[in-house]
């Protein structure tokens, strides 16, 4: 089953309105987000655990981290870097392999959905790496969280395993800036969504 970006996805508005104050300083990432009919299927798969210490990832807020959070002064710049970037690439699919735990199987702290590591994300993060003057050690693997284990992960996985291929296609036709909730608050924020091979930019509404 496969999946384009709708197009009633949250109407543009000028950078710098609403609660996004540019100035002040933001937890900031870069990422993927998953297209609302997908997302609702992918939180279904983890609906379950819902009575367990876990923290489920709310459909809306369904992503795929490009780049970690870090602290960032200027909300206008690291759209222009992105900007930059996202007129390199053309638009790609993206395809959900499997629904499991991770990273690590007998310690997992994770349920998460494994993405294919197609040459054109591995590439994209790559200049976003470089762009953004960013390093991350750990290896590269695409997914999508749904649920933040809380407790013991192996007691979560042993008494409602969850393995399961997937067969879930999106047409990547952007990339997003989110800003991370800040202290007291939930939801992550999309700032911008600046389309892939083009140079316009959308600009999204709190």
């Amino acid at each position: 089953m496969s999946s384009d970006w709708p197009e009633h996805w949250p109407s543009p508005n000028q950078l710098g309105s609403a609660d996004v104050n540019p100035a002040a300083q933001a937890r900031l990432f870069i990422g993927l987000k998953v297209a609302p009919e997908i997302a609702r299927q992918l939180a279904g798969l983890a609906a379950d655990l819902d009575r367990l210490p876990v923290r489920l990832v709310a459909p809306g807020d369904l992503h795929l981290t490009l780049i970690p959070p870090w602290n960032a002064t200027s909300i206008p710049e690291a759209i222009e870097k992105l900007r930059l970037v996202a007129r390199m690439f053309s638009p790609f699919w993206l395809t959900f392999e499997r629904v499991g735990y991770g990273p690590q199987p007998r310690q997992p702290r994770l349920l998460w959905a494994d993405c294919a590591a197609i040459d054109e994300i591995t590439a994209l993060r790559i200049a976003l790496l470089q762009a953004f003057e960013r390093t991350e050690e750990r290896p590269f693997q695409p997914h999508v969280t749904l649920a933040r284990i809380r407790g013991k992960g192996w007691s979560v996985a042993r008494h409602h395993p969850i393995d399961q291929a997937l067969s879930l296609t999106q047409r990547i036709a952007s990339i997003e800036l989110f800003r991370s909730p800040a202290r007291g608050e939930s939801g992550y924020q999309v700032l911008a969504s600046v389309p892939l091979g083009e140079t316009a930019l959308t600009a999204s509404s709190s």
